[in-house]
């Protein structure tokens, strides 16, 4: 039984995204990297099922490649602020009120006082563009967003009677973080995960489109919309192609997170059931 028509809608959207981007390592269509300027800007046909590109490239072949480039960025800056920010939201959870509580809420005001775009802009300009800094630009702005919600979630957990009996047994607060407040914060981090991952899949795409993700010849979608952009006019599927499967990832990965929310809290699921 279905429990969740968004978790199976989503789920099915993702896992065609991340087939695609596996099977790419061991084939695809044809070899992007051979042009065929003869057979440029071709429609969508029985051959090359997405159309050709200005220099005659298959677009279905650069699209499961595209889709590795995408989800490889998301996956590890995402991970970055993850590694990076539950740590910090649990460390200020358990010094709440104190010097080290206010020093990490303030680093998260300073990093959210600037748009997350604009911070990878500005690290990838200065550091140089490539997908690797675009993954650190991502992956920072991930930090204050997950520091926060763990935070949030663990200072409601630290007045819990099983805390206070975890703190007479004479645990530590690193101890009774890691084995009490960790797990029972742990749905919240997965939904936000997601979330995060989707908005990691737009970023990479915007900064590709600018020029600043990853570089040619590794193809990406955000930069196969940049080259699009001149020829709309008489190949309008060069635009529709890369930025119907932006939407496919990010539709699939927020109703995928919308789904897992309702999955994983009892209190959702009451209320809608």
């Amino acid at each position: 039984m279905i429990r969740s028509r968004n978790l199976f809608i989503g789920g099915t959207l993702c896992f065609v995204v991340v087939a695609a981007a596996l099977l790419s390592f061991v084939w695809t269509p044809y070899d992007i990297t051979q042009m065929d300027i003869p057979n440029k800007l071709q429609k969508p046909n029985g051959i090359h099922w997405f159309g050709t590109d200005h220099f005659g490239r298959d677009i279905f072949s650069m699209i499961m490649i595209g889709a590795r480039t995408s989800l490889a960025v998301a996956i590890v800056a995402v991970g970055i602020g993850m590694g990076l920010g539950v740590p910090l939201g649990l460390w200020a959870a358990a010094n709440k009120g104190g010097w080290i509580d206010e020093i990490i809420m303030r680093g998260n005001d300073l990093i959210f006082a600037f748009p997350s775009l604009v911070i990878a802009i500005l690290i990838t300009a200065v550091m140089g563009a490539s997908a690797l800094n675009a993954i650190i630009a991502i992956g920072i702005f991930n930090i204050p967003v997950f520091a926060r919600l763990t935070r949030s979630g663990a200072l409601s957990l630290w007045e819990r009677e099983f805390i206070l009996a975890a703190r007479v047994a004479g645990k530590s607060k690193p101890r009774i973080s890691a084995e009490h407040i960790l797990p029972n914060v742990a749905n919240l981090l997965i939904v936000q995960g997601t979330i995060q991952f989707s908005l990691g899949i737009l970023a990479e795409a915007g900064l590709s489109y600018v020029g600043l993700g990853a570089q040619p010849p590794t193809p990406s979608w955000g930069r196969m919309l940049a080259d699009a952009q001149t020829m709309v006019s008489f190949a309008p599927h060069l635009a529709l192609v890369p930025g119907l499967a932006i939407v496919t990832a990010v539709l699939g990965l927020n109703l995928l997170g919308d789904g897992l929310r309702d999955l994983l809290d009892p209190k959702i699921r009451v209320v809608r059931s």
